[in-house]
């Protein structure tokens, strides 16, 4: 959001606080596509970020008046965010205990040779990248993937992100340093989109990822656009190579939700008001 809508969501927070229902509407739209996306790279599981969605969007309802207008409204919203996300049981990727190591040898056991062209478009291509991103982002410990996700992918500004995590702006920096290096040491290692040192490629991934089941020619989780490992490639590659890794990541954007969670919240606060009458 630009700096003007960052000051209007703010005003459309005083009106939800006085009652306002289409204040309130607007203003869970604005958050949920946001929160949704921090929940999914948090949690690497659709389902599990759309439950994680829905709870937080409630808390941030349900405290709205707790918000005292010292700090951006986005801002507060990714503190109740990153609150729920880091007491909320591990999903079941988590429960994997990935480790940079770990997901580098099965991105070497399911390189194929039959695999598309890189100049071919597919969603299935598309899917195998987000994915991987998303995966990768599993090999940091919570703490560090939420500094990196707030920090690099949202482009959170550092006190910004530091005031939403409620540390100082020195453990943020140094959690994102950290972060910033593990993934920047593994794509130039391991990822033919950052690095020609490095074997692997998502067209080659597809072949072995649908005998997986992690990805279905029947429908996509994650991809919203079919893409080419060329044309992937090309996007990333327009900053210099110390930002490729991060670029990587910035256009792996996962698809949103097709749940409308303004409107499933806006019934349920319909309702308890309807039981309350009766």
């Amino acid at each position: 959001m630009t700096e003007s809508n960052a000051m209007s969501l703010e005003a459309v927070a005083r009106c939800a606080i006085d009652g306002e229902r289409d204040a309130l509407e607007t203003l869970v739209r604005s958050l949920q596509d946001d929160i949704y996306g921090l929940a999914l790279r948090m949690l690497c599981n659709r389902e599990d970020a759309e439950d994680a969605t829905q709870e937080i969007l409630v808390r941030i309802v349900t405290r709205l008046s707790q918000f005292d207008f010292r700090s951006k409204l986005k801002t507060w919203a990714f503190r109740v965010a990153a609150n729920y996300i880091l007491d909320v049981k591990k999903s079941a990727v988590e429960r994997l205990h990935l480790s940079f190591e770990q997901f580098a040898q099965d991105l070497h056991e399911g390189l194929g040779m039959e695999a598309p062209d890189e100049t071919e478009h597919s969603l299935l291509i598309e899917e195998v990248k987000v994915g991987c991103s998303l995966g990768m982002l599993q090999c940091l410990d919570r703490p560090h993937r939420l500094a990196y996700v707030l920090g690099e992918i949202l482009e959170m500004s550092g006190p910004e992100a530091a005031e939403a995590l409620e540390i100082s702006p020195d453990l943020f920096r140094k959690r994102l340093q950290t972060a910033r290096a593990a993934i920047l040491t593994f794509t130039q290692s391991h990822c033919g989109l950052v690095s020609d040192a490095a074997t692997c490629s998502c067209n080659r991934q597809v072949p072995a990822a649908l005998r997986a089941g992690k990805v279905r020619a029947d429908g996509c989780n994650y991809a919203a656009n079919a893409t080419s490992f060329q044309q992937a490639r090309a996007v990333v590659r327009q900053v210099d190579e110390a930002r490729r890794a991060f670029a990587l990541h910035r256009s792996s954007q996962p698809r949103a939700s097709s749940i409308n969670f303004a409107r499933r919240l806006m019934e349920t606060l319909d309702a308890r008001s309807t039981a309350r009458v009766d």
